[in-house]
């Protein structure tokens, strides 16, 4: 129930380019191999701001899960599902609004900065104000313990943290809880029960992380136990209150590093992208006429390339010995410009050949990505509904 499990997701904004790449599919490839993974489309996100402008998001949101998959997302390692066709995370939303404080939505670092942001749009609906409760929900409904975010993303995860942590101590409590408790240590045997206590031990009185990890695992590993005793075991843990829902940790990820063609960071306001299936003579048309270094206009002046965007791409795309290359050649007026950008091309077009080979599968196939997802959403629907079966108990909800 409470296995290590790791949650994403991205707005449909339409196609994906090589910042989305190199700042979230790339890790996303990585983490499909090390733990259980759920990537959605949150499409229900993505009317927060563009609740004006709804019909585009359908398709949107087809062409990016081309996108993950032509990227290398993998569906028999990964659930791959659509936000709004699990309609779980609606309920749970609903029911998490009724408990958590005004304030807290309000005080939501990325609020009023959006706000400022998009000053050109009417954000002040409930929609917008509740939207750090609806990613709440997306993540404490699958128990997910791994989020992968920015830094500018952590806020988001302790709020989630916190919000657990209040469900827990509201609706965890029950009558004779210790005793409740204890009773279920027992039912674990001996040898167990004795690991337990010294676990429970070690994190009570020195905050032993690793404590905690070996104990749910062990608690995990427990199959005879019911579902009831293992939720109690798991509050008892830490506490006086069963464990309903799951505080989540932040895995921190690597700040993206793919400069856009202007050398601003990549983005599609800034019109400065290449799309991740773009075709070759449009990436090496966009590399070509990328702007240099100012201060070469004539072949033979000397450049210096920390003034020049195509750098910035040869720190993501070049190797120690082509990046000697071009400092001494740009310094020197020994190579030129176009010279210069030509082991980017190289590097870019090597980079996406793999993914025009995987997409135009899907593109041949549109049924393919409809199974993809038909199968992603009732695997999500499936894990969604445990945890709702168990919330709407603990809220008084779960008519018969």
């Amino acid at each position: 129930m409470y296995a290590e499990r790791v949650l994403s997701g991205m707005r449909p904004t339409g196609r994906l380019h090589l910042g989305h790449y190199h700042g979230v599919l790339k890790n996303w490839v990585r983490l499909q191999s090390a733990y259980p993974c759920l990537f959605f489309v949150a499409d229900w996100h993505a009317l927060t701001t563009a609740y004006d402008e709804p019909g585009t998001i359908e398709e949107n949101a087809r062409e990016m899960v081309i996108d993950w998959l032509a990227a290398g997302v993998d569906p028999a390692q990964a659930i791959l599902f659509i936000q709004s066709r699990v309609r779980e995370h609606a309920e749970f939303h609903l029911l998490l609004s009724m408990m958590t404080p005004l304030g807290w939505l309000e005080r939501v670092p990325t609020y009023k900065d959006q706000q400022e942001k998009l000053e050109h749009k009417d954000l002040s609906t409930y929609g917008f104000l509740g939207y750090p409760l609806l990613m709440s929900a997306d993540i404490l409904i699958y128990r997910a313990d791994k989020v992968p975010v920015g830094e500018d993303q952590i806020p988001h995860v302790e709020f989630t943290r916190e919000l657990a942590r209040r469900f827990n101590h509201m609706y965890g409590r029950e009558p004779d809880f210790e005793a409740k408790a204890r009773a279920a240590v027992k039912r674990l045997g001996a040898e167990r029960a004795q690991e337990y206590e010294a676990l429970r031990t070690r994190f009570r009185q020195e905050g032993d992380r690793q404590a905690r990890t070996r104990a749910h695992a062990l608690l995990d590993a427990a199959s005879d136990l019911p579902p009831e005793d293992r939720e109690r075991l798991f509050g008892f843990f830490e506490g006086d209150h069963k464990m309903i829902l799951v505080e989540p940790g932040a895995l921190l990820t690597e700040a993206a590093k793919m400069p856009g063609l202007d050398g601003q960071k990549m983005s599609k306001s800034y019109e400065n992208t290449i799309s991740l299936r773009e075709s070759a003579d449009s990436v090496t048309k966009k590399i070509r006429t990328m702007q240099t270094d100012p201060a070469r206009v004539r072949r033979t002046d000397p450049g210096e390339p920390a003034r020049c965007p195509v750098w910035q791409f040869h720190l993501v795309y070049s190797d120690e010995a082509t990046r000697q290359w071009v400092q001494q050649g740009c310094r020197s007026a020994g190579i030129g410009c176009i010279e210069c950008k030509h082991p980017v091309i190289d590097a870019v077009l090597k980079e996406q050949e793999p993914m025009h080979e995987r997409a135009q599968t899907y593109i041949d196939n549109p049924a393919l990505v409809r199974d993809i997802i038909d199968d992603g959403c009732e695997r999500a629907r499936k894990l969604a509904g445990e945890t709702m079966r168990d919330v709407r108990e603990a809220m008084g909800v779960n008519y018969a």
